[in-house]
Order: structure tokens, then C-alpha cells, then sequence
């Protein structure tokens, strides 16, 4: 019973070490990355997205960037780890001198041998008369009748006389000469640190400890593996529905004009679980008349349009009229409900947003290439969100080829602010972007109207907004030309350069409440057949991924060409400095289609910003398939010099107009002009594009 009461006891040491063992390793790893993390400002500094509260460092922004999941589960377990602490060592003093003892017996794992010829005083080997001597001697100092210390008394019954015994006695020296001991076998009493109800197997316990066995071996798995296939049923591994991906893929098209994305963009299961509540009908309609001229209605018959759009799924009008609340700015009008399903409805949006470009550039074709148009509108869209600007303020008007989009972006603009501006000849986005700062102060404080500090915010957006660079080449991999049918390799160079240094960085979005981090889409495609060759996504935050894979890449290209080792290592050192200095390595392979000339665009498209995109023309000429052990060259299968020149002002005078944004000036005699270069090396001076976008409404 004793035994039993003492491994009782143990039962809260037990569950402290086992709680320990992950726990405090666990923690002690947490800290360390806590305090090793860049402390470096990658967010925008002006007093918007200050006042916005994203970036506040408030207690409470402290408290809720804390109250993580796993934070405040690995605070409940140091609380629980505390609690056992306590009642160890104040509570029960029987478990804190039984913990004594177990430290004792691990430090000093050793059980002292039974001797009987150490205990009289003799040597192994002696003789009986020796032994008999040797006893009596001891007998007359520790016998009960000659010494009544009950301590000689114990000593003498369980030593002297056992050592005796063991050496006269044939049993007991059997036992000894067997198992060291004349009482025979001695095992070493061992428990378990359980409470004591439990190791009791009779009545109520019994069933207890039967049920608690079942739960945590079978039952508890079992809950977590459905819970597990369950989701994994319903969700994809970016957190999208599998429903929402169906959906998508049945409503895209190639012909999907950029204002029609937001129809398919709603339809997502995950905006049809919001509930539509009865209390939502006044708000919405109240909302419906604020953002009804951004509806896409026909003015000649409204109301016919209107009673149209109101028979919808109320889910659908719901989710349109929140999102264009969120482009127009007029989130403030919404009431407290519909405010926590406007947010809900912008948390999920870019997620939401990436996998419908992915459903957008999804091989389809017999060629295997995606749709262009409709991946450019969705970017679009995407940039509109976090920007939180009109899909109408895309639209060319009034001497903006690329509408007031762009500006818009930027903190205290407005139509009237970009009607000034538009006065000292500023039209577009990027010579606002190009004037020096002096000239730029000079122009918001004067011109403008703004404020010596409503200017300095304006500066640290413009100093936030990056410019990109593509440098990009199409191979193939040993040959000097590229033939049809060759596996063709695309390298492609994207470089990010902004004016305050950063190279990974939050954008300027105070109208998004939640943070996003900046990608770019890379298409390779071909306007005219809106084929997209080449599609992946581009992203400057994590450098040490970046490094790994550009490392890796050019080191397994090279090697593919038989380059020495010393070729190799100077190739990946120069390709780490590329990545550390803001560059990121784009490699893809596509198979070379049928003979001909191909005038290919590349295009580079921000998920956030607007008025960044760039464009970059590649012509890439494509030589009929040569005989076995013969390689055609481009210079002689290609036309003459001259026969190049007039090809390309021929396709100059082509109107390719279809996949430009559907807001841009169908009729802006300022065309870009058309950048070639033969077997797939694109030019040194990249069109610049803020419009990457696709075409007219269908």
C-alpha cells in the first residue's frame, strides 16, 4: 500500500518532465528567432498608413500580434508547468522527498552486494572454526541479551546472522552462491508514476482507466485523422474550396474582358457561406444608390437594371456591392454587421485572386498555353483591392492615356488634386515619378495645394513604389538556334529598385486592413493569339529562398554544359550577388512550337501597386527542323537585314490593341513601339507599361 501511495505521488513529477522535455527546447527556440529578427522598417512610413492602425505598436497591437494560437498555447502549458511547480514543492512534501530520493537513486544506481565474509570480518576462503569464532565474537557485541540498542539488535538479525547463516547453512548458501543473497532472490521493487485510483482495477477505476486508454489511443486519433480528410476534402492546399476552384474554371474565358472578372471573382464558395441577414436589406440598399454608377449598369434602362442586378443570389449583390463599397472608399456607411463580412471579404480576397490567375493561365489550348486577357484582368483587379481605387478610374479620359488610377494610389489625391497637376503638363503617372524632388515639392505645394507635410508622405509612397527591370533570353540549351520541337529555356532576370534602398517591402495600402505582401506575375506570352507561354509568380521578401534556388539552377545548367568547377562557383557567386542586390531568377522550359517569327511580350505585373507594370518585347524565330547531324542558324535560314526591318514595320502598323486594359485610350496615337530581338533575346530598353492589361468589354 505504502508502495503504491509513493508511486502515486511521483504521477505530477512525471507529467512535469514529460510536459518539459518538448516545451522548454520549443521556447527557448522561439526567443532565440524573436530576437535575431530583422528589426529593419519594411513598411510605408507616411502619417495614412500611420493613422490606418496597421502599424501601430500600441499595448493593445502588442497583445493581439501576441495572441497568436500558438503563443497563447504555449503560455497556457508554462502556466500548467507552474501550477505543477507549486504543488510539488508546497503542497505535497511526501512527493518532494520522494523526488529526493528518485534523484538519489538515479546518481546512485548501485545496490551494495550481500558479503557475508565482509560482514564477520573474515576472508573469502576461511573455515568453518573461523566462521563459528567470528560469530560469537560478534554475538557477545550486538546479541539482544547483551546489547538492547535496538539498532544493534536490527543489525544483528539482519547482517550478522543472515552472513552466518549463508555459511553454514547448505540452503542458504545454495542461495547465496546463486543469487548473492541467503534469502534467495532479491528483486528490485519498481512502480508507475500513476495516481493511485487508477492502478486500481476494480469498480468504478477500472472503467475509468479502460475509458481513458480507448480515448487518448483510438478515439483521439481517430478525431483528428477525420477532422484532417475532412478539410483536406474541402480545402486546397492555399485554403481555397475546391468548390471555389470548379466554379472558377467553369466561368473563365479566354474572351473575359478585365470589368467582367469581378462577376467570376464573387462566385466564390467562400463568399457564398456569408450569411445575408434580413437587418443587411436597408444598408445595402442604402450602399447600392452610393456605388450605383460603378455597377456597370445600362443608364438608358436602369431601372430595368437594377431589378435585374436585385434578382440575383442575395450572396452575389451582397458580396458586389461590399466590394465596391471597399474601391469607392465608402466602408465608412457600413453598419457593424456588414462591416466584420467586409472584412472577412477582403481577408480572403487575395487568395482568392491568386488562384484565379492560376486558373487564368492554365494550360488549355492544344498548344498547352493559358488565356492572357483574363489573367491580366484579374491583376487588375487585385491591384484595384489593395489600392482600394475605382475600376473606372482605370479608364482613358481627358489626356490620361492611362486614367487616374495611378494617382489615386497616392496619399490626399484626388480628381481634383490630378486635374492641377494636369496643368504643368504632368498626364502621366510615371512623369510625375521622373521629375526631381524639388521640382515634385514645388509642384504638390503650389500647384497641387497640399501641405509641406501632406507632400513628405506623398514622397515616402513615391520612394516605396518599385521600378522593375526584365532581362530576358530564350535558348536552347548547347545548340545555336532554336528549331521547332527543341526544348527551349527561358532565363529571366527581374530586377526591383526603389528610391528609399528596401528591396523586400510592405506596400502603401491604408485602405487594406490587413498585410499583404507585394508579388509580380511574370506571363510570357503573345498578345495577339492571347496565348500565355510562361506564367509564375515573383517574390522579393524571403532572399534566402531566392539565393538557394538561383543557386541551384545555374549551378545544374552548368553543369549540363560541361562547364568546369571553377566555371560553376563564379557563375553562382555572381547569380548571389544578383539575388542580394534585388534580382530574382525566373527559369522556365517550353517546348518550341512550328517554324515561324513570334514577336512574344513579356509581362511583369504587381499584385499591389499600380502604374508599375512592365513590358518587355522578345522576337523569337523559331527555323524548320534540319536533318539529323545538322543545326540550322538563325542569321542563315532568317530573311536579310532588310527583309527584318520591313517585317517589323509592317507588324508596327498592326493594331494588337485587343488585350490592352479595356480603361486605356483605344485611339492614343502614343503606341509603344514594339522591342525585337531575334532568337528570343529580348532588348536592352523594355517598354514600361502601367497598363498591362487586357481589352475592350465583350
Amino acid at each position: 500500500m505504502a508502495a503504491s501511495e509513493e508511486n502515486s505521488s511521483l504521477f505530477p513529477i512525471f507529467i512535469l518532465t514529460i510536459m518539459a522535455i518538448p516545451i522548454v527546447p520549443y521556447t527557448i527556440l522561439r526567443l532565440c528567432r524573436a530576437f535575431t529578427k530583422k528589426t529593419k522598417t519594411i513598411h510605408c512610413q507616411c502619417n495614412v498608413c500611420s493613422h490606418s492602425g496597421k502599424y501601430q505598436k500600441s499595448i493593445f497591437k502588442r497583445i493581439s500580434n501576441f495572441s497568436t494560437c500558438s503563443n497563447l498555447t504555449l503560455l497556457l502549458l508554462w502556466v500548467l508547468m507552474g501550477i505543477l511547480v507549486y504543488y510539488i514543492k508546497h503542497i505535497s512534501r511526501e512527493i518532494e522527498f520522494s523526488f529526493m530520493v528518485l534523484i538519489l537513486f538515479l546518481n546512485c544506481f548501485q545496490i551494495q552486494p550481500f558479503e557475508p565474509f565482509s560482514i564477520l570480518g573474515l576472508e573469502p576462503g576461511a573455515s568453518d572454526s573461523e566462521i563459528k569464532k567470528a560469530y560469537r565474537r560478534l554475538s557477545i557485541l550486538y546479541h539482544p541479551d547483551k546489547n538492547p540498542d535496538p539498532e544493534a539488535h536490527k543489525y544483528f538479525v539482519d547482517f550478522i546472522s543472515k552472513a552466518y547463516q549463508a555459511l553454514t547453512d547448505a540452503i542458504s548458501r545454495e542461495n547465496f552462491e546463486k543469487y548473492g543473497h541467503p534469502d534467495g532472490r532479491q528483486g528490485l521493487q519498481m512502480g508507475i508514476a500513476l495516481p493511485q485510483f487508477l492502478l486500481k482495477f476494480d469498480g468504478v477505476s477500472g472503467g475509468v482507466l479502460l475509458l481513458s486508454i480507448v480515448g487518448v489511443c483510438i478515439l483521439l486519433p481517430l478525431l483528428i485523422a477525420v477532422i484532417y480528410l475532412s478539410r483536406s476534402a474541402k480545402y486546397t492546399g492555399n485554403y481555397v474550396m475546391h468548390q471555389t476552384l470548379s466554379t472558377y474554371y467553369y466561368f473563365m474565358k479566354p474572351s473575359l474582358a478585365p470589368s467582367k472578372v469581378i462577376d467570376v471573382f464573387i462566385k466564390a464558395a467562400e463568399y457564398l457561406e456569408i450569411p445575408v441577414r434580413r437587418s443587411d436589406d436597408e444598408p445595402l440598399q442604402k450602399l447600392f444608390l452610393a456605388v450605383r454608377s460603378e455597377l456597370n449598369l445600362d443608364l438608358k434602362n436602369i431601372k430595368t437594371e437594377q431589378a435585374k442586378f436585385w434578382k440575383q443570389h442575395p450572396s452575389l449583390v451582397k458580396m458586389e456591392l461590399l466590394i465596391q463599397a471597399h474601391l469607392t472608399r465608402e466602408s465608412t456607411m457600413l453598419s457593424s454587421s456588414l462591416l466584420n463580412d467586409y472584412k472577412q471579404m477582403l481577408e480572403l480576397a487575395p487568395r482568392l485572386l491568386e488562384e484565379l490567375v492560376k486558373i487564368a493561365v492554365m494550360p488549355r489550348s492544344p498548344h498547352g498555353h493559358g488565356w492572357l486577357r483574363p489573367a491580366i484582368g484579374i491583376v487588375e483587379l487585385s491591384q484595384c483591392i489593395i489600392q482600394a481605387v475605382p475600376l473606372s478610374a482605370r479608364k482613358a479620359t481627358g489626356g490620361y492615356p492611362e486614367g487616374l488610377a495611378p494617382f489615386l494610389q497616392l496619399p490626399y489625391f484626388s480628381e481634383s488634386t490630378v486635374k492641377k497637376i494636369a496643368r504643368k503638363k504632368v498626364r502621366t503617372f510615371q512623369e510625375l515619378r521622373d521629375m526631381t524632388i524639388n521640382d515634385r515639392v514645388e509642384l504638390l505645394t503650389q500647384v497641387a495645394g497640399l501641405s509641406a507635410l501632406e507632400a513628405r508622405d506623398v514622397e515616402y509612397v513615391l520612394e516605396m513604389i518599385p521600378s522593375i527591370e526584365v532581362d530576358i533570353t530564350c535558348e536552347t540549351e548547347g545548340e545555336e538556334g532554336i528549331q521547332e520541337g527543341d526544348i527551349v529555356t527561358m532565363y529571366a532576370w527581374v530586377t526591383l529598385k526603389r528610391a528609399n534602398g528596401l528591396i523586400g517591402a510592405l506596400p502603401h495600402a491604408p485602405y487594406y486592413p490587413f498585410h499583404k505582401e507585394e508579388n509580380f506575375w511574370m506571363l510570357l506570352a503573345d498578345p495577339v493569339s492571347n496565348d500565355v507561354w510562361i506564367s509564375q509568380k515573383v517574390n522579393f521578401m524571403d532572399e534566402a529562398t531566392a539565393i538557394s534556388g538561383a543557386s541551384k539552377a545555374i549551378q545544374e545548367t552548368r553543369e549540363s554544359l560541361g562547364a568546369s568547377v571553377k566555371e560553376i562557383n563564379v557563375a553562382v557567386r555572381e547569380a548571389v550577388e544578383k539575388v542580394k542586390n534585388g534580382s530574382r531568377l525566373v527559369m522556365s522550359k517550353f517546348q518550341a512550337p512550328s517554324e515561324g517569327s513570334y514577336n512574344l511580350t513579356c509581362f511583369c505585373l504587381s499584385d499591389t501597386w499600380l502604374g508599375c507594370d512592365r513590358k518587355t518585347s522578345i522576337k523569337l524565330k523559331i527555323l524548320k527542323r534540319s536533318r539529323a547531324g545538322t543545326r540550322g542558324h538563325v542569321v542563315e535560314e532568317g530573311p536579310t537585314a532588310d527583309e527584318g526591318i520591313e517585317e517589323e514595320e509592317e507588324e508596327e502598323e498592326e493594331e494588337y490593341d485587343d488585350y490592352e486594359s479595356e480603361y486605356s485610350d483605344d485611339m492614343d496615337d502614343e503606341k509603344d513601339k514594339k522591342g525585337k530581338k531575334a532568337n528570343g533575346v529580348a532588348n536592352k530598353k523594355a517598354e514600361s507599361s502601367p497598363e498591362a492589361s487586357g481589352s475592350d468589354d465583350d
